[in-house]
């Protein structure tokens, strides 16, 4: 069980984030980008802050300033730039395609990976990327011939690959964090806390661009349903997901987040067909099937934890001295 804890946890983080684009579409034009961003994140910290506990003194008095800076960049790239981007995106493009182009996901961070971390991979690992890749053009409906890419919505769509590559860069600095902790045998600060961290640096960098939105006009306006989309946007996309994210991505390479990073735009299909009524076809469906078969290819071709760690290590190390 514990070779596959933290494969089920990436599983997990990223099925909760694919739900983002269904809860930014349900508050989407309602309510201003960096309102949304604010509001779920300051629930979120409602929640993170009274659960973390005496940890979270304990792990602030434990960290360095380049920690701290760590942290700073993960909260920049994996939730302001991110939901920045994706919620712009929103605006000009369809919950579908959004979703879907969410699937750049794994292809940025796995060129990120070997680029930058020189994380070894596999047949099996790159087979895995492939069936992802392929699935999300299927599910895209890039693969058919006559389809063409909506070029009405081009501007959102690449406001939501901008936010794609923010999710990837998010990845890499998330795994070279956790590698660096295991490179000088620091204690590992705990998921709950560093998405506390994570999240309390976002929202005091959302809040300054929240002030010029009219947030209390805005937010007395909304009803019922957008005030449980924004609920849910802070206990489960921001809050659970990444806990599920951080305790993951401590036990397993950003290959394999890679491939997992799948599960965003194939659970943001399903969602957009069953709560917003839109429809899809059978390449859709044969996509999605790619999808988890390339998660279940890299699961199964996974290189040793500690071999993985040890040479990303080492590439870390040989960057510095560079």
């Amino acid at each position: 069980m514990k070779r596959w804890a933290g494969q089920v946890c990436l599983f997990f983080a990223f099925s909760l984030a694919g739900t983002s684009v269904i809860s930014a579409r349900l508050v989407s034009g309602k309510l201003g980008t960096f309102t949304i961003a604010s509001v779920s994140l300051f629930f979120a910290l409602l929640f993170l802050l009274p659960a973390c506990g005496k940890k979270l003194m304990e792990s602030l008095c434990e960290m360095s300033a380049k920690d701290v800076f760590s942290l700073v960049l993960q909260a920049i790239f994996g939730i302001f730039l991110f939901r920045m981007f994706l919620l712009y995106g929103m605006l000009f493009t369809s919950s579908m395609e959004a979703g879907i182009l969410t699937g750049a996901t794994p292809a940025f961070t796995a060129l990120f990976a070997m680029a930058l971390l020189k994380e070894p991979f596999s047949g099996k690992k790159l087979a895995g990327i492939a069936g992802t890749v392929g699935g999300i053009l299927m599910i895209q409906g890039l693969l058919n011939a006559g389809n063409s890419f909506s070029l009405l919505h081009l501007g959102g769509n690449m406001l939501v690959l901008c936010a794609a590559a923010s999710e990837s860069t998010f990845n890499i600095f998330s795994r070279v964090f956790a590698v660096k902790t295991v490179s000088v045998q620091k204690k590992a600060i705990h998921p709950l806390v560093q998405t506390a961290l994570v999240s309390a640096i976002a929202f005091i960098l959302c809040l300054i661009p929240t002030l010029f939105e009219s947030p209390v006009r805005r937010l007395s306006e909304i009803g019922l349903g957008e005030w449980l989309s924004l609920l849910w946007y802070e206990l489960f996309v921001t809050a659970l997901a990444f806990v599920f994210w951080y305790a993951g991505i401590k036990r397993c390479g950003a290959f394999t987040a890679a491939a997992f990073s799948g599960m965003m735009p194939f659970v943001s299909m399903l969602l957009s067909v069953i709560i917003l009524g839109e429809q899809v076809g059978w390449q859709q469906w044969m996509g999605g099937v790619l999808v988890i078969s390339g998660m279940i290819l890299i699961g199964n071709g996974s290189i040793p934890a500690k071999v993985s760690k040890l040479q990303e290590v080492k590439s870390i190390k040989e960057q510095v001295v560079k």
